[in-house]
C-alpha cells in the first residue's frame, strides 16, 4: 500500500526555501506584468496552482513548477537545482583510491 504524503509535513527549513522559491516566482511574474491566470493559461494549468506554488505548496508536482518556470521564460534555471554539488564531489575525492609507488630497490 502506497503511503499518503498529503498530510505530513516537510522539516521548517524546506518549508522555508519553498515559501522563498515561491515569492521568487511571484516576483517574476509581477516584473513582467503578468497576471495569475496569463500564467496559468501559459502554463496550462489553474490559476489555482499557480496561487499555490507562489505560495510554495510543496503539494504542487514538479512538473508544474517546470511548466510554470517555462511560462515565465525561466526553465534553463531548472539545470541549476543540484548543479553544486560539494558535498557529493567531496565524499566522491575522499573515496578514490590513491596510487602506491613501489618501492625504489
Amino acid at each position: 500500500m502506497a503511503k499518503n504524503t498529503m498530510g505530513t509535513r516537510l522539516p521548517r527549513k524546506l518549508e522555508h526555501k519553498m515559501a522563498i522559491m515561491g515569492e521568487q516566482i511571484k516576483l517574476a511574474r509581477l516584473r513582467r506584468n503578468l497576471s495569475i491566470a496569463q500564467v496559468a493559461d501559459r502554463a496550462t494549468c489553474s490559476t489555482l496552482t499557480v496561487s499555490r506554488i507562489e505560495k510554495g505548496s510543496p503539494t504542487v508536482s514538479i512538473g508544474i513548477y517546470a511548466r510554470v518556470l517555462y511560462a515565465l521564460q525561466l526553465d534553463d534555471d531548472l539545470l541549476l537545482i543540484a548543479k553544486e554539488d560539494t558535498l557529493g564531489r567531496t565524499l566522491q575525492d575522499l573515496s578514490l583510491k590513491h596510487r602506491q609507488r613501489a618501492s625504489k630497490k
